[in-house]
């Protein structure tokens, strides 16, 4: 199981390569030679992998703004 999350985050911070900058995209090209050599990662890179994924990849809740757009004649 531990491939299919290295696929997964690899993939995924390579679309947000332009973001990563200083000592995590130092991080992130090791951990990206370590794939394109096909290694598995072990548990200290898997993490590492899964904290840069959670800091550039994770999408911001989006707030719902449909109370300021509502008719004054709709009942709540």
């Amino acid at each position: 199981m531990s491939f299919r999350d290295q696929k997964k985050y690899i993939e995924e911070l390579k679309r947000y390569d332009y973001k990563i900058k200083g000592k995590d995209d130092a991080e992130f090209k090791m951990l990206l030679k370590r794939h394109k050599d096909e290694e598995e990662f072990d548990t200290v890179s898997l993490s590492k992998a899964k904290s840069l994924y959670e800091k550039y990849c994770v999408s911001a809740v989006k707030k719902n703004y449909d109370h300021f757009f509502k008719k004054p004649d709709d009942p709540q």
